[in-house]
């Protein structure tokens, strides 16, 4: 494993990059780790890269609250499930789970 690629983000990525978005970065990948190590049953769900963004995940803890960031490649956030010993969705078999709708409905009510 070299230092510059932890997380395999290049090695893993494929040869296609998507047009107008940034590349992921460790920082993305660091992220879904912290946001899924401080809550209570964390799933990931990954989304397909279209033209216009990378593949993405999405963490959903147990409450609903919810971060998506850039991975690269499913088998990115694959890897860091397995390490983690978390579940990966993808999203386009399973949707989004309900919790994260309900979530989103009570930060909505809370801000208005």
């Amino acid at each position: 494993m070299r230092w510059r690629d932890r997380y395999g983000l290049r090695r893993l990525r494929g040869p296609k990059i998507a047009k107008y978005d940034r590349a992921t970065t460790d920082a993305d990948i660091e992220a879904l780790i912290a946001f899924a190590k401080s809550r209570r049953g964390v799933e990931f769900y990954v989304e397909p890269e279209t033209f216009a963004t990378n593949t993405t995940a999405v963490a959903v803890a147990d409450d609903g609250e919810w971060t998506r960031r850039r991975v690269g490649s499913p088998a990115v956030i694959r890897k860091v499930a397995r390490d983690l010993a978390l579940p990966v969705y993808d999203v386009q078999l399973t949707g989004y789970p309900p919790r994260m709708r309900a979530y989103n409905e009570r930060q909505k009510r809370a801000e208005g």
